[in-house]
């Protein structure tokens, strides 16, 4: 149950800030590497949730 809370925070967030974060990794003078900094993050969250939510499974 605590791991859906921390979820729905995170989207909560995610959602707030995202008009901001669109416009900062879309900006045409931004370094090219913005939109994989943005998709690594994500990657790494969903990896961390996955790894707890199986240590659960056992």
């Amino acid at each position: 149950m605590n791991n859906q809370r921390l979820l729905i925070l995170f989207l909560l967030i995610a959602y707030i800030f995202s008009p901001t974060l669109f416009t900062w990794v879309v900006n045409p003078e931004g370094a090219w590497y913005r939109p994989y900094i943005l998709w690594a993050i994500l990657i790494l969250a969903a990896f961390i949730f996955q790894r707890r939510s199986n240590s659960d499974d056992l």
